[in-house]
């Protein structure tokens, strides 16, 4: 009731206005030259977020399972503390590390790398980076839980068959553990495209991104049924990414079982 409800709620308004019920908003969102762009915006940086994200994450996952069993309760509290921490704190954290007069800037003009600041904040890069590290036990935490559910055995016998430690990752720790790795891009990608703080804080007003555009559409201008359409279509975008990663997940277990 709690998921559909309010689902309900946005499609009833989505097709309301002022001449009745119809798919003006809809059509409104296809056509207005601003709407899509934003949503392949949207989409392009919850791609590349969930990327970074699995880059970072998976060598993490990898030295919680190598690491011994006393060091990895402590581990996994490292992991697991940023998400005691609210999601704004950390934001303004990253501001404080990109800004102009902030650590990374600090840095290379003391070492002489630049002359002057380099703009850092209100760059997509720079946004994905930031996402990436606020997501990254989003993504963490399930790979760990595939990594461990792997029988050790097979890697020692990929080992002794003289497939190398990189023969074994790519051939055995990879496929072996690829649910996990798409549950936690199905989790960082739906997160990261809809951070609307992260994404307002370093994004600023230059990057515009469906969560900030519904808050536009919505609270600023009161358009509250083409809000509803951008959120109803946010929705069927994400979640058909999702099915599409879901699916190739499936199949690419399938094909590893055979």
């Amino acid at each position: 009731m709690f998921v559909g409800l309010p689902i309900v709620m946005l499609l009833c308004a989505s097709v309301s206005g002022e001449s009745g019920f119809g798919l003006a908003n809809f059509q409104r969102f296809l056509t207005d030259g601003l709407s899509l762009p934003v949503l392949g915006r949207t989409l392009r940086l919850g791609v590349e977020t969930s990327a970074v994200a699995l880059v970072l994450g998976y060598p993490l996952a990898l030295l919680f399972v190598a690491a011994p069993p006393w060091l990895q309760k402590p581990f996994v509290l490292l992991i697991v503390l940023p998400l005691l921490t609210s999601a704004v704190v950390r934001t303004f954290a990253w501001v404080v590390i990109l800004g102009r007069q902030g650590l990374i800037n600090e840095t290379l003009l003391t070492l002489g790398v630049t002359g002057a600041p380099v703009p850092l904040l209100y760059t997509e890069p720079m946004l994905v980076v930031a996402l990436a590290q606020i997501e990254l036990p989003i993504i963490a935490l399930p790979i760990i839980s595939a990594l461990s559910a792997i029988d050790p055995r097979l890697h020692e016998a990929s080992l002794e068959l003289g497939g190398g430690k990189w023969g074994t990752l790519l051939n055995v720790t990879i496929p072996l553990s690829l649910h996990g790795i798409i549950a936690g891009l199905l989790l960082v990608f739906a997160a990261s495209c809809s951070a609307l703080v992260t994404q307002s804080i370093i994004g600023g007003g230059r990057l515009i991104f469906m969560p900030l555009y519904i808050y536009q559409q919505g609270m600023q201008a009161q358009n509250w049924p083409f809000a509803a359409a951008i959120s109803l279509v946010l929705l069927v975008a994400v979640l058909a990414v999702a099915a599409t990663l879901n699916a190739f997940g499936r199949l690419a277990t399938r094909r590893l079982h055979v």
